[in-house]
């Protein structure tokens, strides 16, 4: 599924090498509904880790982002699910 939103960016973290071919780096952005600041926090992977790098903290951004979850069963047996915002593309906003 593929999401687009508008924020300011908060955070940037470093590129983690989890194999070698699979790298993560992930960033946080601040969005604001009429009541509430939200901090979210998305994923860029492989050779989309350095999109990011252009932007500084405090600019605002458009993230174009993919929604995906997945189900882990644990060695015990209990069943939990995780979410993921997989970033895409990031645009400044002019």
């Amino acid at each position: 599924m593929n999401y687009e939103v508008k924020g300011i960016l908060h955070a940037k973290g470093e590129t983690q090498k989890r194999s070698e071919k699979f790298s993560t780096r992930g960033f946080t952005n601040k969005l604001s509904d009429e009541k509430f600041e939200q901090f979210v926090t998305f994923e860029l992977i492989n050779d989309k880790t350095d999109i990011i790098d252009p932007f500084g903290v405090g600019e605002e951004v458009t993230i174009s982002f993919n929604l995906k979850g997945r189900e882990w069963k644990s060695p015990q047996g209990e069943l939990k699910y995780f979410n993921t915002l997989e970033a895409w593309k990031v645009q400044g906003i002019f």
